[in-house]
């Protein structure tokens, strides 16, 4: 009878939540094109797994149902796909596991060569077992990450406190999200969990929630009135007591724009010292042959880095470009490191397209010039390009292809390391 009932009702609200998604068309994105946002299938939840080698890893995905009964949910970074994590541009090793990330995703380009599970179009209408339904989208190719204060500020929101309840150094908080300047409709309040651990941001300080507590701006112990104090938020998941069926945890507070600033500036930092090593990606356009294997490659650069990368792409300057998988992996590599297997060359002409670029290109077109073009440049292909003058190192054993004639295998590990539910 219980379970009768408990189909019941997951029937009912896998309905509803039909209902509400029949606009949502699943879309697959064309070879050589950037797809639109707005084609793209949201979805939020924690990130449980990562292969940041592969650009790869598994979210569980929020739902109506019970949060910890979710099966993760593998997704696969687009080529140009862009990952955000305190407000800046982020490779996914930066994110810690447990955070809670904003997905835009599509459905696989090419399934063939998927490095997750390629799933029915329509699987996140799947409600087989107690599976809540959209846990399991097959639109899993990602075009854009982000975390939730990345998120905020992409929206133009923050999140309101309204009161707190205190004991022992961990608590509730009940909190909504609402625009950054006010108006709109009134926004649902959520009850979220914090800790010992939570980290809190005023400025250029790092401080705990006992701190919080010397100074009166908490209490000890206890409910106190927070008025609609303004603040992002970073959202983990941590398993809760009491039978909750969902309920997220606060793992950070920045409590004014100076403290989210530092920690935006600190995680540019961190990319912009991680692209030099492993290269800008892009992907050719076009390939204009000469003899004796000289060519003229055109390449759009994907998008989403610090200005301060693309302004070292200058006309003239001395480059170095290498094919990559669409992990952006290299493929050539070996022993030598991809500037050995490179080709090298001159970058001709850098121009900027005057209207804004889609999501995914930077709108910065660069012609480069070599005397001896490698199979890895074609049409469509990815790549990874670098100025002559940004670091010359070895990119660790898990980042490149073996020599250029390794198995599938190598090339894309399959999605039978990802455990099947």
């Amino acid at each position: 009878m219980i379970r009768s009932l408990f189909t019941l009702a997951s029937s009912i609200l896998a309905l509803g939540w039909c209902a509400a998604k029949a606009a949502d068309e699943p879309f697959r994105p064309e070879p050589g094109k950037f797809p639109p946002l707005d084609k793209a299938h949201s979805y939020w939840g924690e990130l449980v797994f990562v292969d940041h080698a592969n650009r790869r890893g598994s979210i569980r995905v929020q739902s109506t149902g019970a949060f910890r009964f979710t099966a993760p949910s593998p997704f696969a970074m687009l080529p140009y796909g862009i990952v955000r994590y305190h407000g800046a541009t982020a490779d996914l090793r930066d994110i810690p596991l447990g955070t809670v990330l904003h997905v835009r995703a599509f459905l696989p380009p090419d399934p063939k060569n998927s490095s997750v599970p390629v799933l029915p179009v329509n699987n996140k209408e799947n409600t087989a077992g107690f599976r809540a339904p959209g846990t399991a989208p097959a639109e899993n190719h990602v075009l854009l990450l982000e975390d939730e204060p990345s998120h905020c500020q992409h929206e133009g929101i923050v999140w309101k406190l309204k009161e707190l309840e205190l004991k022992n150094h961990e608590g509730t908080i009940i909190a909504s999200r609402e625009p950054k300047q006010g108006g709109g409709s009134k926004a649902s309040e959520e009850t979220l969990t914090f800790n010992a651990a939570t980290r809190v941001w005023r400025g250029r300080e790092h401080l705990r929630i006992e701190h919080l507590i010397a100074e009166g701006a908490w209490p000890a112990s206890g409910k106190k009135s927070l008025g609609g104090q303004s603040v992002l938020l970073g959202i983990s998941w941590n398993p809760t007591p009491g039978g909750v069926f969902t309920r997220f945890h606060i793992s950070d507070i920045w409590l004014d724009d100076a403290a989210i600033q530092n920690a935006t500036q600190h995680q540019t930092e961190t990319h912009k010292a991680f692209m030099r090593c492993r290269w800008m990606p892009g992907w050719i356009d076009a390939v204009e042959y000469g003899k004796f294997g000289r060519a003229t490659v055109t390449a759009t650069l994907f998008g989403g880095m610090d200005a301060s990368l693309y302004a070292d792409f200058k006309n003239g300057i001395p480059a170095l470009m290498n094919g990559a998988e669409n992990t952006l992996k290299h493929t050539e590599g070996g022993t030598a490191g991809p500037s050995q297997m490179a080709a090298r060359g001159t970058i001709h002409t850098v121009t900027k397209t005057p209207q804004d670029a889609p999501l995914g290109s930077s709108g910065i077109q660069i012609r480069f010039e070599t005397d001896l073009i490698t199979e890895g440049l074609r049409p469509t292909r990815v790549v990874r390009v670098r100025p002559a003058d940004w670091p010359d190192v070895f990119a660790p054993r898990e980042e490149y292809i073996s020599n250029g004639a390794s198995s599938m295998e190598e090339r894309f590990p399959t999605p039978a390391i990802f455990p099947k539910y």
